[in-house]
């Protein structure tokens, strides 16, 4: 008897390590902890990871009770974390993409309460949505569970992460929010601009003209217009933003 409790005591701390730093990632990367994947789907799928990767690593044995278990348990969690924040990060740029356009469009008033993100423009959900669409058609979870099983490779149990070239390169990627925002907003951007400035030429013409009657509704009308235009190109875009994501990640394993 005692010495199938040792058994699961020993199975119990192999198990521990690889579950925290896989539950940091599932509890905050982008993807994995909307409302659609529920609490008992992230722990169902954090286990399976952690089963399995337990059998492809070699796992040192450490009391989490002592100093250096502690320790652990943090660095553990720190790695998983900064992984989901790299992801949290590409999905930031949907919505600032979102919002910049909102605002254009004259669709600020028109928000949405995602228990996500917050209250954030109705722009800002469809891109993130869609970003979601895009980001499973390219198997982008199974891009990133396969990151994941890497990080124990190159960051084996045991190792520290934080150092000085991995927060600059950090640092390095959080400005990916506004070019990737940028370049997904850009067409209908720009298109939004030249309607203003023709707006502006037939304000000036006819000073009678309520603008505000007239505006609006060409704004919204040539936003969604244009953006339907450029759905192709924004979903390429994105597509891009989730392989500079996967890229990152890479890297970050390699500081």
């Amino acid at each position: 008897m005692n010495l199938l409790m040792l058994d699961l005591v020993d199975r119990f701390y192999a198990l521990i390590w690889p579950l925290l730093r896989i539950s940091a990632f599932m509890g905050f990367a982008s993807i994995f902890s909307i409302r659609a994947v529920n609490l008992r789907l992230r722990i169902l799928i954090s286990f399976g990871l952690t089963v399995f990767i337990s059998m492809q690593i070699d796992i040192p044995k450490l009391d989490p009770v002592t100093v250096l278990g502690l320790k652990e348990i943090f660095n553990q969690i720190f790695i998983g974390f900064s992984m989901a924040m790299v992801m949290q990060l590409a999905t930031a740029a949907l919505v600032i993409a979102g919002q910049a356009l909102s605002g254009s469009m004259g669709l600020t008033m028109a928000n949405l309460i995602d228990p996500t993100l917050g209250n954030v423009p109705v722009l800002s959900q469809f891109f993130t949505l869609l970003g979601t669409l895009v980001f499973l058609a390219i198997g982008g979870h199974l891009i990133v569970f396969g990151i994941l099983l890497e990080s124990f490779q190159q960051f084996p149990i045991g190792q520290s992460l934080m150092t000085q070239e991995f927060m600059g390169k950090m640092i390095s990627w959080s400005a990916m929010m506004f070019v990737a925002s940028l370049l997904i907003s850009l067409p209908v951007l720009i298109t939004l601009l030249f309607v203003n400035i023709g707006l502006g030429f037939v304000t000036r013409a006819a000073p009678s003209l309520n603008i505000f009657s007239v505006g609006f509704p060409a704004m919204v009308l040539s936003g969604f217009l244009v953006l339907w235009l450029a759905l192709p190109n924004v979903i390429g875009r994105i597509n891009w933003l989730w392989v500079q994501t996967f890229n990152q990640l890479r890297s970050l394993l390699l500081t």
